[in-house]
C-alpha cells in the first residue's frame, strides 16, 4: 500500500511539473523571457531558441512544443528541432506559482515559403500592342507562405509599373494571381516586362528579403510616326546657287515611308532628305514632306525663299559692257587708220 501512494505522489508531481491551464496570464510581470523573442525559420530548416523562467520558481515550469527537443538546466529550457515542418506553432513557455497562478509568454514563429515560381502572362499572349491599347498583365505566384507578407511589383525594364499585396491570410502556402493594367506608349516598344515576387518578413528575417522573379517578355508597340524635328519650321531663305536640304526625319514603327511635294510638282525621292545641289529662284516656294505608316501620317511644311544674285548679274553686266566698248573702239580705230 505505501508503494502505491508513493507511485501516486510522484504521477501527480509530474502531471503538475507539465500543468497547463487556458487562463495563463501572458501579464504578468515577471513572465518567462523566450531568447530569440521572434523566429523567422525556412520550411524545413533548423531552429532552435531558449526560454528562461523566473529565478524563485522551484518547480511546476515547463515548455509546451509539438515537435523538436527540450532540455532543463536549471531555471532555463532550451528547444531545438532539426526541420522545422509545421506551419502553425506557438511554442508556450510557463510556471505554476504556489498559489496556482500561472504564468507563461508564447514565442511567435513564422514559417516562410519563398514561391516555388512566378510567372507573368497576358491576356491572349501576345506581347505585341498598338500605342494606346489597354494592356492587362498578370503575375502568378505558386506555392508561397505566409502569403500576408507577400509584394508582387511589376516592371518595365528597370521601370516600376505598379505594385500589389495579398489580401489573404493564412500559415499554409498558396497560390494567387495578381493583376496590374496600363497603357501601352511608343517608349514600350523592345522594352522587358516582368514580374518579382517579395516575402517581408520584416527585420527578424533574412536580408534582403526572399525574391523570385518570373521571365522576361519583350514587347512590340506600333505606333504612328512622329517628327524628330520642329513640325513647323522657320522659313529657309538662300541666294540662288546656293544648295538647298531639307529633312523630314520621323520616328515610327513600323518604319515610315516619305513623299515630297515641290514647287515643280513631285519630288521622285523616297528619302527624308530633300536636296537640290544648286538652286535657282524657280526653286522657291513650299516644299511638302509626307510621312506615314501602317499607325498614322505626319505632314511637315517649309517654304523656301531664294533670292536673285544681283552681284552676279551686275559683273555679268559689265563685262558684256565692257566687250562692247572694247569692239566699239577697234572699229573705230580700223576705220580711222584706213583713212
Amino acid at each position: 500500500m505505501l508503494i502505491s501512494y508513493i507511485f501516486l505522489s510522484v504521477s501527480l508531481l509530474n502531471s503538475l511539473h507539465d500543468f497547463h491551464v487556458s487562463s495563463c496570464d501572458h501579464s504578468c510581470a515577471d513572465k518567462p523571457v523566450f531568447t530569440p523573442s521572434r523566429l523567422v525559420v525556412k520550411y524545413g530548416d533548423p531552429t532552435s531558441a531558449n526560454c528562461s523562467v523566473c529565478q524563485h520558481c522551484q518547480s511546476s515550469f515547463g515548455l509546451e512544443i509539438p515537435v523538436g527537443n527540450k532540455k532543463e538546466n536549471g531555471h532555463l529550457i532550451s528547444w531545438k528541432v532539426d526541420h522545422l515542418t509545421e506551419w502553425s506553432l506557438s511554442p508556450m513557455c510557463y510556471y505554476n506559482t504556489a498559489a496556482g497562478h500561472q504564468c507563461c509568454s508564447s514565442l511567435k514563429i513564422t514559417v516562410y515559403n519563398p514561391p516555388d515560381n512566378v510567372v507573368l502572362n497576358i491576356t491572349g499572349n501576345s506581347w505585341v500592342w498598338s500605342e494606346g491599347q489597354n494592356i492587362p498583365l498578370e503575375c502568378s505566384v505558386q506555392n508561397v507562405a505566409p502569403v500576408e507578407n507577400l509584394r508582387v511589383t511589376f516592371y518595365r525594364g528597370q521601370r516600376q509599373l505598379g505594385q500589389k499585396q495579398s489580401n489573404k491570410t493564412g500559415d499554409k502556402p498558396v497560390s494567387e494571381t495578381f493583376h496590374l493594367d496600363f497603357t501601352s506608349t511608343k517608349e514600350d516598344n523592345g522594352g522587358e516586362f516582368w514580374c518579382e515576387a517579395e516575402l517581408l518578413l520584416g527585420p527578424d528575417g533574412p536580408q534582403p528579403p526572399p525574391v523570385v522573379k518570373s521571365q522576361n517578355f519583350s514587347a512590340t508597340v506600333f505606333y504612328e510616326p512622329y517628327l524628330t524635328g520642329a513640325s513647323h519650321p522657320s522659313p529657309t531663305v538662300l541666294t540662288e546657287g546656293n544648295p538647298l536640304q531639307l529633312d523630314c526625319f520621323a520616328v515610327g514603327n513600323p518604319r515610315p515611308t516619305y513623299t515630297w511635294a515641290v514647287p515643280s510638282g513631285v519630288s521622285p525621292t523616297k528619302s527624308s532628305v530633300l536636296i537640290i545641289n544648286s538652286t535657282t529662284t524657280e526653286d522657291k516656294g513650299q516644299y511638302t514632306c509626307f510621312v506615314s505608316n501602317s499607325q498614322g501620317n505626319v505632314t511637315v511644311k517649309f517654304d523656301v525663299e531664294v533670292k536673285r544674285d544681283y552681284t552676279k548679274h551686275y559683273i555679268a553686266a559689265a563685262i558684256i559692257g565692257a566687250a562692247v566698248v572694247i569692239f566699239l573702239v577697234v572699229i573705230i580705230y580700223f576705220k580711222c587708220y584706213k583713212k
